[in-house]
């Protein structure tokens, strides 16, 4: 088993490996749905128009650019520590100004490096489940989130759906990492993608321990027949 050191070296070198396929991947192997669930994450965010917001674990910048572009004024604060995966992501910025307005930055979401209560508004698409201390990255996310700010993390879950369930189960340990595994050159890459959804927390425990961190009015809003979640927590 891994320590999470270890946990976050692996994670590290195989989003380096496909970070020049990473978005053409998601669309692809979620149908474009991704597209969707990127957009009702961050319509939680609508109260906040101004100010500065926190993508952690931003990867290549999709989540960043939903949050420039719902909001003309918004600055959008880009953190992840695969500095391949933000190169890959600042060389298909557009050239409008949300181009101006997202800051991406090399950190870790264990140790963000942001001052205590600097963001409104807090995303995190997919990106929790990779933590290796999950509860030392809800903390900070924490501290850094102003009174009265809303944190949403997007995440994978798991279909309760008696026909859904088996279906997904054979499409994520079977179909996906295939065709994936073609696509990018690293199907080692895909096969952790479905071991670490299997391994994810219940939506219960996540939420318990947004709460232990801080975090009031916890919930979760299922999409698409549960595969994945919004998480939302307010401080």
């Amino acid at each position: 088993m891994q320590t999470p050191d270890e946990k976050k070296t692996f994670v590290k070198e195989k989003f380096s490996s496909i970070s020049h396929k990473y978005d053409f991947l998601n669309s692809l192997l979620s149908f474009q749905i991704d597209r969707y669930w990127r957009w009702v994450t961050t319509r939680e965010l609508k109260m906040f128009p101004d100010g500065a917001v926190l993508d952690l674990c931003a990867g290549t910048l999709p989540l960043s650019l939903e949050l420039a572009r719902q909001a003309p004024a918004r600055q959008v604060f880009a953190i992840d520590f695969c500095e391949d995966m933000l190169r890959a992501g600042i060389k298909t910025l557009p050239s409008d100004n949300r181009r101006q307005r997202i800051f991406p930055v090399c950190g870790d979401g264990e140790k963000i490096p942001a001052r205590d209560k600097s963001f409104w508004g807090i995303t995190v698409a997919f990106g929790v489940r990779n933590l290796g201390r999950t509860q030392d990255g809800l903390n900070e996310m924490h501290r850094v989130l102003k009174p009265g700010g809303k944190l949403l993390i997007l995440e994978f879950s798991r279909p309760r759906n008696i026909i859904v369930k088996p279906v997904y189960s054979f499409y994520l340990n079977t179909v996906l990492p295939k065709v994936a595994g073609v696509v990018s050159g690293d199907k080692e890459a895909y096969e952790y993608l479905a071991s670490s959804i299997a391994a994810f927390y219940e939506p219960e425990e996540l939420l318990g321990m947004m709460k232990k961190a801080g975090f009031a009015e916890v919930s979760r809003r299922p999409l698409t027949f549960g595969i994945v979640s919004v998480y939302i927590g307010v401080k």
